[in-house]
Order: structure tokens, then sequence, then C-alpha cells
């Protein structure tokens, strides 16, 4: 297999994937980075198109000096691309740097004499420094599925076979001038691992970018937009999941703003919204990191505890229901206070997330019925000394 050959091979690759990370940019806006690794696959063409122009050159050093800057550049525009994909901010002070360096060290390696194991390795530096901080942008991301850590894997190879070609020429022997690059089996060697991982890493990549969107749909699917919380469908997903993984104890609070309608009628939906996200975001402020926060109904909020006693659950309430009574929120227009009331039930191992907010529910109805703006556990939980606003 020819080195002329194989560098069609990745020409084809390059453009093939140049093509799809732009169908993928283009059809999806929450793919982040799309467009920087379609630029980063595009470049990989140019760069093929002058490793053919090369071999009819009578001085080699312009296109040569090319050659490794467009090379340098695809892999600054897919480490940007990653980067922006695992939300992790590109590192531009060291992309600088080794371009800055990079630039400077160009008279130096041209000058060498080609072939020489000093101006290979000088020469496959900057894509070694380059393709590791790849894998190191998403290793500090700290996403550890399986496809991320192969990609990393596959960073790691790719950085690995620059800092092996000077090496595997010293062995082989490649040409003595650029033009006759392409004649040397060191060509076809070196062009052969370029392929491999240039196909290895993008098909992953796009795997990755794949399983991400397909997280945020669902994500979007189970997440009411107006409070940022879950919804009913992703709430009783969620609360289930949690029932099942069987924990020594869990706490349900169902929550109802009071006279909601009145609010509505009074100031608008526009401010009736409003309230309906503070409120959420009150439950979520002070819930800790396990809790499962979810509006399952118009003004009605369920939060389940995982691991949380009955006393967790009465307390947690009571320290809503107070913020929220003394909240006030005039950029909303509205002078007024606001309540709401709360029930809480404690889980039993047979019981089904159905039957603990039935019981949660009639907690609720209790406190509704007994003037609003309370705690009420379920009839049979309450202790021998009452929580403040619990009867």
């Amino acid at each position: 297999m020819t080195a002329a050959f194989v560098l069609g091979i990745n020409m084809s690759v390059a453009g093939i994937f140049a093509v799809a990370f732009a169908v993928v940019a283009a059809t999806n806006r929450t793919a982040r980075g799309a467009w920087w690794l379609a630029a980063g696959y595009g470049m990989g063409i140019i760069y093929v198109g002058l490793e053919f122009l090369l071999t009819r050159q009578v001085d080699p050093t312009p296109v040569g000096i090319g050659i490794f800057l467009v090379f340098l550049l695809a892999l600054s525009f897919a480490l940007v691309g990653v980067a922006q994909h695992y939300r992790a901010p590109p590192p531009w002070a060291a992309m600088t740097a080794i371009w800055v360096l990079t630039i400077l060290a160009v008279p130096v390696i041209f000058s060498m004499t080609y072939g020489s194991t000093p101006r290979l390795m000088l020469y496959q530096l900057p894509y070694f420094t380059m393709q590791t901080l790849l894998g190191l942008v998403i290793w500090r991301s700290r996403r550890r599925q399986a496809l991320d850590l192969l990609l990393i894997a596959l960073q790691a190879i790719a950085a690995a076979i620059y800092l092996a070609k000077p090496f595997i020429a010293a062995a082989i022997g490649t040409a003595n001038a650029p033009q006759g690059y392409m004649a040397t089996t060191y060509a076809a060697i070196s062009q052969s691992g370029s392929v491999v991982t240039l196909m290895a890493i993008a098909l992953v990549m796009l795997l990755v970018m794949m399983r991400d969107t397909t997280a945020e749909m669902v994500a979007r699917s189970e997440t009411d937009p107006l409070s940022s919380v879950l919804n009913r469908r992703g709430f009783e997903h969620h609360a289930d999941l949690a029932l099942l993984r069987g924990g020594e104890a869990a706490v349900l609070i169902a929550a109802d703003l009071d006279d909601f309608k009145k609010i509505n009628d009074s100031f608008g939906h526009a401010a009736g919204d409003g309230v309906i996200a503070h409120f959420a975001a009150m439950l979520v402020d002070a819930a800790p990191a396990s809790a499962i926060v979810g509006r399952i109904g118009g003004e009605e909020f369920a939060v389940l505890l995982p691991d949380g006693l009955l006393s967790d659950g009465r307390l947690y309430a009571e320290a809503v229901r107070t913020a929220f009574a003394s909240a006030r929120l005039p950029v909303l227009g509205i002078d007024r206070e606001f309540t709401a009331s709360f029930g809480v039930a404690q889980w039993n191992p047979d019981d089904s997330l159905f039957e603990l907010s039935r019981r949660a529910d009639a907690a609720l109805y209790r406190a509704k019925a007994g003037g609003r703006n309370q705690v009420r556990v379920a009839l049979g939980e309450l202790s021998s000394v009452p929580a403040v606003g619990a009867a």
C-alpha cells in the first residue's frame, strides 16, 4: 500500500467527517463544538492536498511549512470543539504558547537535515502537545462514562504515535528530501497510523455527541420549562428509581400554593408564573443535593428526600413555608404576602410511590382545611411532640 493511496484515503475520511460534523452542527443547536470539529477535519483536507502538491515543488520549504502549520491548525480547531462540547474553557493560554513556540521554531526545524531524528522530534512535538491537551480537556471535565474514557485513550494513542514517528523513521529510513517522502515506507506507515486514529477519534466523538444530545432531549422532556424543576413525568420516573434503590428511609413532601387563582385574577398570569418560578427556586435552594423536586400540577409541587426521616421532611417544609410567607416579589409588581401549605409522609418499605403520594396529599388537604399556610404530616405518623405548624 503506497503512501499516496493512504493519503487519498485520509483526504476522503477527513472530508466525510467534516461534512458529518457540519451536518450535526447545522441540525442540532445543542451539539456544542461541532462547527469547530468540522473546521478541524476540513483543514485535514487542505493538509492532504498540500502533501500531494509537495512532490511537484522545486523549493519544497514554503509548502512544507504550510503542511506543518495547517495540520497544527486542524488539531487546534479540534481542541476548541472538544472543549466546547465538554463545557470546558478552551486552554487558550497553552494553545497560544504552543503556537508562538512553533512559529519561532519553524526556521530552526526547516534548516535542519531532512529526515534526521532531531528534526523529526521537533516537528512532531507541537502535535504531541496539542493532542495531549485534547485528552486533558476531556479528563478535567470529570466525565467518566465509557465513551469518554475511550476518547481519552484514543487521544493518548494518537499522541504516542507522534512521539514514535522519529524512531520509526530512524529504524526503517525515510527520504533524503521532502519531494521523495511519498515514495517511502515510512510515509505509508505514518499515514496509515494517522488514518486509523483519525477515523477512530471522529467516530467516538460523534457517538459522544449522539449520547449527550439524547440525554439532553430526555432531560428537556422531563423538565417543566416554567419552574425549571422536574415535571410530573420526570418526578415520578426519578422518584420511582430512588425508591427502588432501596434506601433505609425516604420522605415525601407535597406542597400547594394557597389561593393561587386569586393571584392570577388580581395580578395576571405573568405574575402567577413568576410566583410559581420563585416558589420552585425556594424548594430547590432549601433541599439537599439528593432531593428530587417536581412540579406535578399547576401550583402543586412534590419533593422526595431519599434517606430522609419524617423529622427531616417536617423541618424542610417548615423552613420553606416560613421563607415563602415572608418573601416579597416587587419585580413582579405584586405587593402582598404569599403562602403555601405542605403535607409530609414517611415512606415505608412496602409503599409504592402512588401510596406515598396519596398519604402526603391527604396531609396536604388537612393543612388546607386547617387554615392554609401550615405543615401537616400523614395521620398515624405523628410523633408525640408535634412540629411547629403541624397537627
